[in-house]
């Protein structure tokens, strides 16, 4: 791999990246891109226009990472798996746009069981949190300090992990689900509700995050009835399912709850 340093190309972006940073030339940077002293970016990457990255950070081979973003001191993004299984196969790291990237994340590429790890937009990934190989990430989903995401991971349209979770491979987490810092996620969790506890149990709906993104009354209400009776301790899941696809007027909140918990392959908490 040839590197050079990008202090050596057009000077009409060279003011705009620190001297010291290591630039392939196989790199496209977008407009206004901003790299910080020490960082490294490797080979067939692409940086789209006005991102800004740290001091220190290291991006790897084929990522994609799109416009608006921050990406902090000391972050990795695009290294290979933590996967034993992993051959070298070229997969592939994807950023969406305006996301935000702090300090000492790490985002490993996906394997050949998947191809890619993404990342969607308007993500905030707080410092020291891990997206392992495979994982996918919707938009707007927050991830608190410290928290760690096995391989194979899906987190839907924002969802938010308190600090320190740990979520098990193969896991799903529905949209607008919060779950309570430093609990362990073993489980599928379904949307808008939250989760605590060890071993991770259902707290109730996220009724506050819902509020934020307009979830009228009524809707929480439907929410709020549905998890009530599935969750209900003294009756059977597979019953309680049933009842609610029979009793419940059709929506798309009712629809979107009983495909993920048909859906989930590891149980749902």
């Amino acid at each position: 791999m040839r590197l050079i340093l990008l202090i050596e190309r057009e000077s009409n972006i060279s003011s705009l990246i620190h001297p010291t940073a290591i630039i392939d030339s196989k790199a496209i940077l977008g407009e206004n891109v901003r790299v910080g002293p020490y960082s490294i970016i490797e080979a067939d990457t692409y940086v789209g226009d006005n991102t800004k990255i740290g001091n220190h950070v290291s991006i790897f081979a084929n990522v994609r990472i799109g416009n608006n973003c921050k990406i902090f001191h000391s972050s990795s993004i695009g290294e290979i798996p933590q996967d034993l299984k992993f051959e070298g196969e070229k997969t592939e790291t994807i950023i969406g746009d305006r996301t935000t990237i702090r300090e000492y994340v790490t985002i490993n590429r996906g394997t050949l069981a998947l191809g890619e790890t993404r990342v969607g937009s308007d993500c905030l990934l707080m410092a020291s949190t891990h997206v392992a190989h495979d994982c996918i990430l919707g938009n707007n989903v927050i991830m608190s300090n410290l928290t760690t995401l096995g391989g194979h991971v899906e987190i839907e349209d924002w969802a938010v992990l308190g600090g320190g979770v740990l979520v098990h491979q193969f896991t799903k987490i529905g949209e607008h689900a919060f779950i309570g810092g430093g609990f362990r996620v073993v489980q599928d969790v379904p949307p808008f509700i939250l989760g605590a506890e060890n071993p991770l149990k259902f707290q109730g709906i996220n009724s506050l995050g819902l509020k934020r993104r307009g979830f009228d009354s009524s809707e929480r209400r439907t929410i709020k009835d549905i998890y009530k009776l599935y969750f209900k301790p003294e009756t059977n899941r597979k019953q309680s399912l049933e009842k609610i696809k029979k009793n419940f007027p059709e929506s798309r909140i009712k629809t979107q709850i009983v495909n993920f918990i048909e859906s989930s392959s590891r149980g749902i908490i």
